[in-house]
């Protein structure tokens, strides 16, 4: 049997798991292809959850493709189903309904959810990854409720910064010393809370949580104490892959990937935020809209026989109100260059190597600034710290020629 022959099966009907059955189809498989999902919904963008969603008034979840659009492409979908087993011996899923079904090539895309914290349960505790759950964060910030969010990252301060605009009382705690650790650099950060203080998010940070009670008073690690109506837990994910746990295909990180999508079995492959992959010379998720897309695009097109090694730049975006925040590449470098603007909510820091090439942008409200930097990453261009530290200097005159 030919791979064109195959049945696929795609686990997660989400952002990746939709765009690999697309691209399966685009690249002319014409074997069959079966799309398992978790939620009820067609696939559709988590973007617009912590974002429009929360604002609109009458906003109606965006799917990714309509139902006529799978029919069409011969996808079969299987929604609100959960995978409970994987027999890679027998080429076997099987649902919590009972049912097992045969693969040929299985691509693992059931991405990741929200990190519980322990000690913190009860009825005014929620967290965010489905649309069900954003639609009951936006009927309370609606209702102008006392919002605690525990955690500074993304999705936090996204919420944080819609719920401000619905005129709700906002804090949020952090157990790190700065908002979004993992992505930003100090300075950044302290321009991002800077910003977000400015607008009236209330901060503690490098603080805890030890306990919420049930008429919502947050106990802290430093001893005080918070109220609130809604706390929303917004701490980072853990992968989905419970499943999977008894293939030798995971890491703490999720699936492990090679650079062509493929696990250590090879007709299992793994897309999306649970793929475990190559970059910066280690391993990880990279939970982005882009990633998810992109590389769920590699990992079709290596299943039919292309061998596309995913060289894709790490580029990720976050609305938080009237601020756009970009990061593009790895600003893991220790020259860092502040390019300031006579406007109070635009500025972005450069990331260059010892060579002066640069390696990595973070910029607010600086679109520009990102597309300059996306082009000198791809080209390995060298720059001018000097020049590019001045505001007053085109962006085109920076490179080093």
């Amino acid at each position: 049997m030919s791979t064109k022959e195959a049945h696929i099966i795609i686990v997660g009907a989400g952002q990746a798991g939709a765009a690999s059955a697309m691209q399966l189809r685009a690249d002319g498989f014409n074997g069959t292809i079966t799309l398992i999902g978790e939620e009820c919904h067609l696939p559709y963008e988590r973007p617009q959850l912590s974002k429009e969603l929360l604002l609109q008034d009458n906003y109606e979840l965006k799917s990714i493709h309509a139902y006529a659009e799978f029919e069409q492409s011969d996808i079969t979908l299987i929604l609100g189903r959960k995978v409970i087993d994987v027999r890679s011996d027998q080429q076997t899923v099987v649902l919590d309904s009972g049912q097992s079904l045969k693969y040929d090539f299985l691509i693992i895309a059931s991405g990741v959810r929200p990190r519980a914290l322990p000690n913190i349960q009860g009825e005014n505790i929620i967290y965010l990854r489905t649309f069900e759950e954003a639609q009951k964060i936006k009927s309370f910030i609606h209702d102008r409720e006392k919002l605690v969010i525990i955690g500074g990252g993304v999705i936090g301060l996204e919420v944080a910064a819609a719920a401000l605009v619905k005129e709700c009382d906002v804090t949020v705690i952090e157990a790190s010393d700065r908002l979004m650790a993992r992505s930003l650099t100090h300075q950044t950060s302290n321009f991002l809370q800077k910003i977000h203080s400015e607008k009236g998010i209330k901060f503690k940070l490098g603080v805890g949580v030890e306990r919420v009670d049930d008429q919502g008073e947050l106990i802290l690690s430093d001893g005080t104490t918070l109220i609130a109506d809604k706390v929303l837990v917004a701490v980072g994910v853990i992968p989905n892959s419970e499943p999977f746990s008894g293939l030798g295909i995971t890491d703490e990180f999720g699936i492990r990937v090679d650079r062509y999508g493929r696990t250590s079995i090879p007709n299992i492959f793994a897309t999306g935020d649970i793929a475990s992959q190559p970059q910066y010379g280690s391993f990880g998720r990279v939970e982005t809209w882009a990633n998810a897309q992109q590389h769920a695009v590699t990992v079709a097109r290596n299943i039919i026989g292309k061998e596309e090694p995913y060289d894709k730049l790490t580029w990720f975006w976050s609305d938080q109100g009237d601020l756009n925040l970009q990061v593009v590449g790895t600003c893991a470098s220790d020259h860092k260059v502040a390019r300031l603007s006579s406007e109070s909510q635009k500025f972005s820091e450069f990331a260059l190597d010892k060579d002066s090439k640069l390696v990595g942008c973070i910029s607010f409200n600086s679109p520009k600034d990102i597309a300059f930097a996306r082009k000198w990453i791809q080209k390995s261009s060298k720059l001018d710290a000097n020049l590019l530290a001045d505001p007053s200097v085109n962006l085109k005159q920076c490179e080093i020629r």
